[in-house]
């Protein structure tokens, strides 16, 4: 029976898939978006500046960086899901993990985004929800919350055409 492989080998897997799946995105750096990976959990941060303000009298988080988060965290937790069986067994080769290897990005059909209350000026946080996901299509649900998780200031539901097999 083989041996299973070190619990470090795993974790850098994971870490180099996320870092270059995040990496292909221009975006999501420009909008200071980072993700805490837990196993198979992913939890999208939006870092809090002055410049994803809309509202400069209340102030309150632009609608439209608060929809660009819910739809950032959705496709890359859909594309995390598609690709954990790759990383899990070891297809993904992390002498070979770049931007460029990774497979493309769902493409958004539509996305409904709920503003629920006021995004405040500090970090907030999102997790998406793949309900379903099939060879061509897939629907999320995606929620955001600031300091408690419980009170969601915005929530949405996508619809997304998958990408074809890795490389292709």
């Amino acid at each position: 029976m083989p041996q299973p492989e070190p619990v470090q080998v795993v974790k850098q897997r994971r870490d180099a898939a996320l870092k270059a799946l995040v990496a292909g995105v221009p975006y999501i750096r420009f909008l200071d978006i980072t993700f805490d990976r837990r196993g198979d959990e992913l939890t999208g941060v939006l870092h809090f500046s002055d410049r994803v303000i809309g509202n400069p009298t209340l102030p309150a988080i632009h609608g439209g960086v608060t929809a660009a988060f819910l739809e950032v965290t959705s496709i890359i937790t859909l594309s995390w899901a598609y690709l954990w069986p790759d990383i899990e067994s070891g297809e993904i080769d992390l002498t070979d993990v770049t931007p460029e290897t990774m497979p493309r990005l769902p493409k958004t059909i539509d996305f409904t985004v709920d503003y629920l209350r006021t995004g405040l000026p500090r970090d907030a946080y999102a997790r998406a929800t793949v309900n379903r996901q099939g060879r061509r299509y897939a629907s999320v649900r995606a929620e955001a919350w600031q300091d408690n998780k419980d009170r969601l200031f915005a929530q949405a539901t996508g619809h997304f055409l998958m990408p074809g097999k890795r490389g292709g």
